[in-house]
């Protein structure tokens, strides 16, 4: 069964820093699709950042040059580093994973973790 487990999340001022972790169970991941979407209040989820099973990645264009993320296959936990925060950077994270990249949404979800940035 597989298990995804946010942490990370908090209350951070606006031009902070923090780092999200997704633990994965169930699984390894480096052989498969991960990223991580968010969900800010009154909005649609959104896609924030994915890594392919090959270690390419993808940002929304909101987030390129601020987020990077990362898999530490010995960990098997994967990662969201979160620079220069915004207040538009608050909602709560979810880490995904999925079979392939094209198909993640449709994937296994964590419970997400809350970020609120305050400006």
């Amino acid at each position: 069964q597989v298990q995804l487990v946010e942490s990370g999340g908090g209350l951070v001022q606006a031009g902070g820093s923090l780092r999200l972790s997704c633990a994965a169970s169930g699984l390894t991941v480096g052989s498969y699709a991960m990223g991580w979407y968010r969900q800010a209040p009154g909005k649609e989820r959104e896609l924030v950042a994915r890594i392919s099973s090959a270690g390419s990645t993808t940002y929304a264009d909101s987030v390129k040059g601020r987020f990077t993320i990362s898999r530490d296959n010995a960990k098997n936990t994967v990662y969201l580093q979160m620079n220069s925060l915004k207040s538009d950077d608050t909602a709560v994270y979810y880490c995904v994973v999925g079979r392939f990249i094209a198909t993640l949404s449709s994937g296994s979800w964590g419970q997400g973790t809350q970020v609120t940035v305050s400006s």
